[in-house]
């Protein structure tokens, strides 16, 4: 087994450094991922060679960006699945259930709210919110209940929600992203096309899947170019 680390203690954390790259944490999450499947299979130690040739992915990244946060690997042993995967779970806030509010009650946002995975990772979906007298004091089928938008401020008062997604049209995404920044809430997943306008103090990331449909549209294109 290759040494991932030289230290004189396991696991030992150092303080985060005061800028982390967004690159550097969406591949944390790719290494979680990793490690729930290796801990699933049993699997107790690894190298960051091994781990990188089983995961397709880069050695020499793996070790630069654990780094940043501590010394986890032993010499002549790796890193401990079990134990890394803790470490990074802190490290992502996993640690702590999640409170997630979805604003827009249509397809998506009843598509998001039942999706199971978001409750395996840690993230509850608190509630919907729309404006649709019709669809208000209903669930969803896993039994999300659907609230008026304009209770949206006196309810994250109450149940103090940390993540806001929106997956409402277009026009509407930023008045409604408006009344989240309103309401206390200070991250947000926009699933909403277009750019959204939010105050420094507000983390927002965008999901646009119109632009991933684009990317892969190219790809294709590509290859028949070459046919």
């Amino acid at each position: 087994m290759v040494a991932l680390e030289l230290v004189n203690q396991p696991n030992k954390r150092r303080q985060l450094p005061d800028q982390v790259s967004e690159l550097t944490t969406n591949r944390l999450s790719v290494y979680l991922r990793c490690l729930n499947e290796l801990d699933a299979a049993g699997v107790q130690t690894i190298s960051s060679q091994a781990l990188a040739e089983q995961f397709h992915l880069n050695a020499a990244q793996i070790r630069k960006d654990l780094a940043y946060f501590g010394e986890f690997g032993v010499r002549g042993v790796g890193y401990y699945v079990k134990e890394l995967r803790r470490h990074l779970r802190q490290i992502l806030g996993l640690d702590r259930r999640l409170r997630v509010v979805i604003m827009g009650a249509g397809n998506l946002g009843l598509a998001l709210a039942d999706y199971p995975g978001f409750r395996q990772e840690g993230f509850d979906i608190a509630a919907l919110f729309d404006i649709a007298n019709e669809k208000i004091g209903h669930e969803s089928r896993c039994g999300v209940s659907i609230c008026d938008v304009r209770e949206l401020k006196r309810m994250a008062r109450r149940e103090r929600y940390d993540i806001a997604v929106i997956a409402v049209p277009a026009p509407h995404a930023q008045p409604v992203v408006d009344l989240v920044v309103e309401a206390g809430i200070k991250a947000i997943l926009n699933f909403s096309p277009g750019a959204l306008k939010v105050p420094p103090e507000v983390k927002l990331k965008s999901v646009d899947l119109t632009v991933s449909l684009e990317s892969l549209s190219f790809y294709l294109a590509q290859g028949d170019e070459g046919a």
